[in-house]
C-alpha cells in the first residue's frame, strides 16, 4: 500500500518537511483556491506540484499523486440549465492533472456540505480532542436553530422533545458554536462558515430533488466523464455521504453497499471507483466494513483508515475514535485490502492502494493551535503509526 497524508496548501499548519517526518511517500492535496467550477490549469498544477515535491538533496521525497477533491458544482447535482460547461471544466481539469502524473481522483456527489459534525472539539478520557456528531444536537440545530421548513415531519415526537430540551439548556455562545460547527463543511470553507441564511437558501435548493434524481444526475455527470478517464488512465475515488443518511432534508446516494453495487454495475469501468473511508460507512452499524473491502476490492482506489465508536443508546450518534479502537475491526479491513492488492499482482498495469490516516485526534502539543479540523499533525502520526504496523505485521505473516 501507498503511505499518503492530506495537506492542504502552503497554509496548512502542518508542513510539508513535517509531513516528510512521518514516512508517508504520497501527498493527497488539492487546489483549495480554485473555486469550485473553474478549471485547473497546467500552469496552476505544475506550480502547485512544485511546492509538495521540492526537495533538498538527500532528503526523502514525497510526490503529489491524489486529488482530494475536484468540487463538483452544485449545478451538475442539480442538472441545472448550463451545467454541461462545468462538466466540461471538471473533464478539462481531470484531463490537465493527467498531463502533470496526477492519475487518482476523490470526489463526492454531496449536495450542499461535504461533511458533518456537532462538536469539533470533543474531549477524550485521555485528554485529547475528537471530531463527534451528537444526533440530539444535531436536531435541536435543525428543528430549533436552523427551523428548516417541515423539519418536524422528520424527527417522533420523543426526539423533537429530546431536541427542545438541548436547544433550551444552551446559551447563545453553545448555539452559535453549533451552528459554526455543522455549516463548517461546506465545501471549501475548511475552518470558516457560511451564515445561516446563506445555508437555508443552499438548502432550499434541493427542496423537490429525490435521491433518485440526484443519483440519475450522478451517473450523467459521470457517464460524460469516464470515458475520458479511461483514455487517460485515471481512477475515480468516489467518496461516500458524511455521515451516510438522509439529513436536512437532502437526499443521499452513497451511503451503503448496496448503493455502490448500483454504482458499479449501472457503469462498469475500470476508471469508476471507490474511496473506502472507512470511518464514515462504519457510522452506520449495517455497513460490515470488512465484508465491504473484500466485495469490492477491484473498485478501491484509494482508503481512508479511521473508525468511530458509535453511541449503544442512540447509534447515530458518534465520535471520531483511535484508528485501531473504533467499532471497526481495522485489522480485518486492512488484511483484505492486502489480498486485493495480492490479486492485483497478476493484472497488468497493477497499482498499489492509496491509503491514509484520517481525522487523527488532536492531542499534545497540537492543543490549542488553529487547525483544519480533525487534521491535526500528531493525531494522524499516531494513526498513521498504528496503520503501518498492521500492514507490516500483516505483510509478513504472508
Amino acid at each position: 500500500m501507498r503511505e499518503s497524508w492530506r495537506w492542504f496548501g502552503p497554509n496548512d499548519p502542518v508542513t510539508i518537511d513535517e509531513i516528510r517526518q512521518t514516512g508517508a511517500t504520497d501527498i493527497v492535496s488539492a487546489l483549495h483556491h480554485v473555486p469550485a467550477g473553474e478549471v485547473w490549469t497546467k500552469e496552476e498544477i505544475q506550480s502547485y506540484k512544485k511546492v509538495i515535491e521540492a526537495c533538498e538533496p538527500g532528503m526523502a521525497p514525497l510526490r503529489w499523486t491524489v486529488v482530494e477533491s475536484i468540487p463538483v458544482h452544485e449545478d451538475i447535482k442539480l442538472a441545472r440549465p448550463g451545467h454541461e460547461k462545468y462538466v466540461e471544466n471538471w473533464i478539462t481539469s481531470m484531463e490537465n492533472l493527467a498531463a502533470c502524473g496526477v492519475k487518482t481522483i476523490c470526489y463526492n456527489f454531496m449536495p450542499v456540505i461535504d461533511w458533518t459534525r456537532t462538536d469539533l472539539q470533543y474531549r477524550l478520557p485521555n485528554g485529547a480532542y475528537a471530531l463527534r456528531f451528537d444526533q440530539p444536537k444535531f436536531a435541536a440545530f435543525d428543528l430549533f436553530i436552523l427551523q428548516r421548513e417541515n423539519a418536524e415531519c422528520e424527527y417522533s415526537e420523543d426526539e423533537i422533545a429530546q431536541a427542545k430540551s438541548v436547544f433550551e439548556n444552551m446559551d447563545e455562545a453553545q448555539r452559535e458554536q453549533l451552528t459554526n460547527n455543522i455549516i463548517a463543511g461546506l465545501p471549501g470553507r475548511m475552518t470558516d462558515s457560511y451564515g445561516i441564511a446563506d445555508f437555508r437558501a443552499m438548502l432550499a435548493n434541493y427542496k423537490d430533488v429525490s435521491a433518485q434524481t440526484l443519483r440519475s444526475n450522478l451517473f450523467s455527470f459521470l457517464a460524460k466523464v469516464l470515458p475520458r478517464a479511461e483514455a487517460l488512465g485515471v481512477k475515480l475515488a468516489i467518496h461516500p455521504d458524511d455521515p451516510p443518511r438522509d439529513m436536512l432534508g437532502l437526499p443521499r446516494i452513497v451511503c451503503t453497499a448496496a448503493d455502490l453495487k448500483i454504482l458499479f454495475e449501472t457503469l462498469p469501468s475500470p476508471s469508476n471507483g471507490m474511496t473506502l473511508c472507512v470511518g464514515t460507512y462504519s457510522s452506520r452499524p449495517d455497513n460490515d466494513l470488512p465484508a465491504m473491502a473484500a466485495q469490492f476490492g477491484p473498485q478501491i482506489h484509494f482508503s481512508h483508515l479511521r473508525g468511530v465508536s458509535r453511541d449503544p443508546e442512540e447509534q447515530r450518534s458518534f465520535y471520531e475514535a483511535s484508528h485501531l479502537d473504533s467499532d471497526v475491526d481495522m485489522v480485518s479491513v486492512i488484511d483484505a485490502l492486502l489480498a486485493e492488492e495480492r490479486r492485483r499482482q497478476d493484472e497488468p498495469d497493477s497499482e498499489e492502494i492509496f491509503i491514509r490516516p484520517d481525522h487523527g485526534h488532536q492531542m499534545m502539543d497540537d492543543i490549542g493551535k488553529t487547525v483544519n479540523p480533525g487534521y491535526s499533525g500528531i493525531g494522524r502520526l499516531k494513526g498513521l503509526a498504528e496503520i503501518r504496523g498492521v500492514i507490516r505485521a500483516l505483510s509478513k505473516r504472508l
